[in-house]
């Protein structure tokens, strides 16, 4: 067991980050997930009330709640120069490091280990603990406006000069959102209800709830069970939404659903997540970002629309032509990142509203009840504001036609919704299947860039798309690719992938792991190339996936699921012709 504190110094004594570090230093170290867990539960039991949901949110790799809309807005340029300073190093020696590991925030605890004498003195003026960490974290958020760049900067300076070594590792790795522990939300969950000894379900239901296991911690350590059975939705505070798995075909779905389902056009969109209460409305991405001020079109329509003093809805936005027909995704991105001048954004790219789905209405929570039965309550109070296409069908061949007159009128595909079932936030399952036509996309992360050659010798229009590993929470190279992307686009995103550049080796760029695009390919291939054992064939870029954070992108072992499903089918063929 990890006895962090003696029990009788903890109700008088703030706990110290380098506490926490070092927990995170043994999860890192760490494979069973019983022993991860049981680490976790004894170091939560320490903590005071008020640390709780801080010391979660960190060891997440989070600054603040999921639900928070705060943001740090400190980039890696900004992080590596203050690490310079404070070290004197050369940056070969931390790019050097930063080879060995793979893990930026190793080789910054690698960098100030070997600076430590220059630093003696520094380490033992100041000892933050995580509450301090938490309200140096805010600071940095709230600091905007003129002259906040530098503010932000002498924020961090302080946090990372006062910080031990271990300490720098993880500070870095909470500011850039990337802890790779292999401690994820769902370990989480389990360390909490045995923390606090609460029955795992009730931890569960309650972190789909409030959308944020920090927050639930918080309470179980203030309420106890008690007080996670009284959590009900909140207008405003975004839910985690449900997520659908893939299917291979229309009749897998009809199978994995008992025979009969609800098929829905697959709208080629944004997902949002609309909250309700009087004339305040307020629209959330799939990141659970807040993106009103960008759709003030969209909020007219609900004011004018949704019969409902509180609601939370969920629909898809599409962007539109003349004729009300759907154009690409990329055009909506463009509304989603627009803040300013957005009288002339709406002009430009026009935008429709579908909804689908209700979750909360007037004090109740409607998610236990059956999807058919949600719809109906949903069309029921959304007035003009249209829904996709429906057809409830047990019949293959009227659900085949039903997915091409999708295609034909410009849709992705179609949605498939058991019929009977529930709502289950921040869960992707069969309860929703999607199916398209083509070979199943996969959303992945550019770890690495290189520079082009001819007129795309300024540009980093070369990426190494990367898959992560659900084991260890690392991004594992499945391909690399040059195709796909616009003139524009790759202007913009090698300006990006500069931002988070951590080492360059000739022409080749290492980047964060931030960027997250979907990859069209023609089958995963064996290769000895790659670490995971496997590459994308003809690997091209079709969207960039602003929309999507890495922790969304698809897991190496869904990629090896690919490939073993195409594999079997193969074999399958030779044999048959071998007969």
């Amino acid at each position: 067991m990890y006895n962090v504190i003696e029990a009788f110094k903890v109700h008088i004594m703030p706990t110290h980050f380098k506490v926490l570090a070092e927990l995170c230093e043994k999860l890192e170290e760490t494979t069973k997930r019983t022993l991860m867990v049981n680490m976790v539960a004894d170091f939560l039991k320490t903590l005071k009330s008020e640390e709780v949901e801080p010391a979660v949110s960190m060891i997440l790799g989070r600054a603040f709640p999921s639900w928070s809309q705060q943001t740090l807005e400190v980039n890696w340029t900004t992080l590596g120069e203050i690490i310079r300073r404070i070290t004197n190093v050369n940056w070969e020696t931390f790019t050097s490091a930063f080879s060995k590991t793979g893990d930026i925030g190793s080789a910054t605890k690698t960098v100030l280990e070997n600076s430590m004498l220059k630093r003696q003195a520094l380490l033992f003026a100041k000892t933050l603990t995580i509450s301090e960490v938490r309200q140096n974290l805010e600071k940095i958020a709230e600091t905007v406006g003129h002259g906040s760049r530098e503010k932000k900067e002498r924020i961090v300076e302080a946090m990372l000069s006062s910080a031990s070594p271990v300490e720098a590792k993880y500070l870095v790795k909470i500011f850039i959102g990337e802890m790779r522990t292999g401690f994820h939300e769902g370990l989480m969950e389990q360390a909490v209800s045995k923390a606090f000894q609460i029955p795992i379900n009730d931890v569960q239901h309650a972190s789909m709830v409030l959308g944020d296991i920090g927050t639930v911690a918080a309470i179980a350590k203030a309420e106890g069970r008690k007080g996670l059975l009284k959590i009900g939705f909140k207008v405003f505070r975004p839910v985690k939404l449900m997520l659908a798995q893939m299917a291979g075909d229309i009749a897998e779905a009809l199978r994995e659903h008992g025979g009969k389902t609800a098929f829905e056009y697959k709208l080629d969109g944004a997902r949002v997540q609309i909250h309700k209460q009087g004339e305040n409305v307020k629209i959330f991405s799939r990141r659970l970002t807040d993106v009103t001020e960008s759709l003030p079109e969209i909020v007219e329509i609900v004011k004018r629309n949704l019969k409902a003093e509180e609601a939370i809805i969920e629909g898809e936005v599409i962007a539109v032509d003349e004729d009300d027909n759907p154009i690409p995704f990329q055009h909506l991105m463009r509304r989603f990142k627009r803040v300013h001048a957005v009288g002339d954004a709406v002009a430009a790219v026009p935008v429709k509203l579908y909804v689908f789905d209700i979750l909360y209405a007037d004090g109740q929570s409607l998610i236990k009840l059956p999807y058919n039965t949600r719809r109906e309550i949903l069309a029921e109070k959304i007035g003009d504001i249209p829904m996709p296409v429906q057809l409830v069908t047990d019949n293959l061949e009227e659900a085949e036609r039903f997915l091409k007159e999708a295609i034909d009128v410009g849709h992705e595909g179609l949605m498939a919704k058991k019929i009977n079932s529930d709502y289950v936030p921040g869960i992707r399952g069969k309860r929703w299947l999607k199916i398209k036509p083509t070979l199943e996309p996969l959303d992945l992360v550019i770890v690495a860039a290189e520079y082009g050659y001819g007129r795309r010798h300024k540009w980093l229009s070369d990426y190494y798309l990367a898959a992560r590993d659900t084991e260890t929470g690392r991004f594992l190279t499945v391909g690399k690719t040059f195709k796909g992307l616009t003139d524009t686009e790759i202007t913009a995103i090698t300006e990006s992938l500069r931002k988070l550049a951590i080492k360059e080796e000739h022409r080749r760029v290492f980047v964060i792991p931030k960027i997250v695009v979907e990859v069209a390919y023609n089958e995963v291939q064996k290769s000895p190339k790659y670490e995971c054992g496997m590459a994308l064939r003809f690997a091209r870029i079709t969207r960039i996936r602003e929309d999507k954070t890495p922790e969304e992108a698809d897991t190496i072992q869904r990629v090896r699921e690919i490939y073993e499903r195409q594999f079997l089918k193969k074999g399958k063929i030779k044999l048959q012709n071998k007969q």
